[in-house]
C-alpha cells in the first residue's frame, strides 16, 4: 500500500493533515527526533511515549555497522529492537555521502567505517535491502546530497545520479520482502538552482514512491534561497502523498516550509542544542550556560508550564550542566524535544484556526530577534 496524506485543513499552501500508513497514522506537520543508533540520545522509548512522540528516525549507515541489519533483524526489528510502538523512518545513508565524503561513482559508495576503518559498499539495491532488513515503518531510497554552496556542474551531477538511484533503489524495494509492510519515500535534489530542482522533482515522481523527500536544502545556503528552491519543488508533488524536508528543526524554517506545504521534519538540532545548554522556549532560544542564570529561581520557560524540567529552577539545572551531571543532557532533551512538539502543534492549531499568516509572523517576530 502506499503511504497517503489527507488534508484536515488548509490556509494557503500551509496543510494540516493525516499520514496513513502500513503501521496507522500520525497528524502533520510532525516534527521527528533523530535516534541515529536506535535510540535518541540521552532518551528511552519510555521517554518518548511520555512525550508523544508520533515518529523517531534512525539511520542506515550506522546500524549496519553497529550492531548490524542482520542483528536488527534477528532481534524482530527496529521496533521490537528499541521496544518502540510508534512510526519510525531510516535515513538511506545519503547523509553519510555529504558528511563523510566517501568514494562516489554511478554505482553506489565506498565507505570507510568509521569504527573501525573496514570498508563497505552502499548501493541502492543494498540501501532498500538494508533497511528492510532493520525493519522501518519508511524508508528512505539513496541519494547524493552536494553541499551548498557547491558549482552548478556538481548539483547537476547528483541530480542525475540521484534519478538514476531512485529507479535501481524503487525496483529492489518493490521486489523485496517488505513491500506491503514498509513504505519508501524518494528524495529530490537540486541545490538552490529551480530549474534543477524542477528536473529531480518530475525525474523522481515519475518513479512513483510512497511519499517524498526534500533534500540537499538547510545544508549551508542562504535561507533567502532555500524558499524559492523549496517552491518549485512542493508545487510538483502529489498533493495525496506526504512531503518531508529533511534535516530542518529550526522554528523560522519550519513556518517557512509549511507555508510551502511541507508536512514532515527531521533535525539533531533541539536535542544536540539541549546538551550543550541551550533551550528553546517561548520567547526565543535561552544559552543557559550563563552566569546570569547561576542564582534564577525562575523555570526555564514560564510559558511552558507543562514542560517535563518545569519543577527544577534555571538555577540548579544550569547547576548540573556546569558540573557536568549526566543528568543535565537528558533534562534538557526532554525540554527541547517537549517544546518543539508544541510548537508544530500550535503550527497545526494556527492552520485548523485560519491563523497561519498571523501565526508565521509571530514566530519572526521572537525568532528573527
Amino acid at each position: 500500500m502506499k503511504a497517503t496524506f489527507v488534508a484536515e485543513a488548509t490556509d494557503g499552501s500551509a496543510r494540516a493533515g493525516v499520514v496513513h500508513t502500513a503501521r496507522g497514522q500520525f497528524a502533520t506537520p510532525c516534527f521527528m527526533p533523530v535516534g541515529t543508533r536506535g535510540a535518541v540520545k540521552h532518551l528511552s522509548s519510555a521517554d518518548l511515549e511520555a512525550l508523544d512522540a508520533q515518529v523517531v528516525l534512525a539511520n542506515t549507515y550506522h546500524l549496519m555497522l553497529r550492531p548490524g541489519a542482520d542483528v536488527v533483524e534477528k532481534l524482530g526489528g527496529l521496533h521490537r529492537f528499541a521496544d518502540w510502538d510508534g512510526h519510525t523512518l531510516t535515513d538511506s545513508g545519503g547523509y553519510q555521502i555529504f558528511s563523510l565524503e566517501p568514494k562516489v561513482d554511478d554505482e553506489g559508495a565506498l565507505f570507510k567505517s568509521t569504527y573501525d576503518g573496514s570498508r563497505h559498499k552502499l548501493t541502492p539495491e543494498s540501501a532498500a535491502e538494508i533497511q528492510a532488513q532493520i525493519g522501518a515503518d519508511i524508508q528512505m531510497v539513496l541519494d547524493v546530497c552536494p553541499p551548498l554552496p557547491s558549482p552548478r556542474g556538481v548539483i547537476e551531477t547528483a541530480v542525475e545520479r540521484t534519478a538514476a538511484w531512485a529507479e535501481r533503489g524503487r525496483a529492489a524495494f518493490l521486489a523485496g520482502p517488505t513491500v506491503d509492510r514498509q513504505h519508501q519515500f524518494g528524495i529530490v535534489q537540486g541545490g538552490t538552482d529551480v530549474d534543477l530542482r524542477r528536473r529531480s522533482a518530475e525525474r523522481t515522481t515519475a518513479v512513483d514512491f510512497d511519499g517524498y523527500a526534500i533534500g540537499g536544502l538547510s545544508v549551508g545556503e542562504d535561507r533567502s534561497d532555500t524558499g524559492p528552491a523549496l517552491a518549485a519543488v512542493t508545487e510538483l508533488l502529489p498533493a495525496d502523498q506526504p512531503r518531508y524536508f529533511m534535516g530542518l528543526g529550526d522554528p523560522v524554517g519550519i513556518v517557512e516550509a509549511v507555508a510551502r506545504g511541507v508536512d514532515m521534519f527531521d533535525c539533531v538540532l533541539p536535542t544536540r542544542l539541549a546538551r550543550h545548554g541551550t533551550m528553546l522556549t517561548s520567547t526565543g532560544r535561552m544559552n543557559l550556560t550563563r552566569a546570569e542564570f547561576a542564582t534564577s529561581t525562575d523555570p526555564i520557560d514560564p510559558g511552558t508550564p507543562d514542560s517535563p524540567v518545569a519543577r527544577w529552577s534555571r538555577g540548579y539545572l544550569r547547576h548540573l550542566l556546569q558540573v557536568k551531571e549526566p543528568t543535565a543532557p537528558r533534562l534538557l532533551t526532554l525540554h527541547n524535544l517537549h517544546w518543539l512538539f508544541g510548537f508544530v502543534a500550535d503550527v497545526r492549531a494556527s492552520i485548523v484556526a485560519g491563523q497561519f499568516d498571523a501565526f508565521r509572523q509571530h514566530v519572526h517576530g521572537v525568532w528573527d530577534a
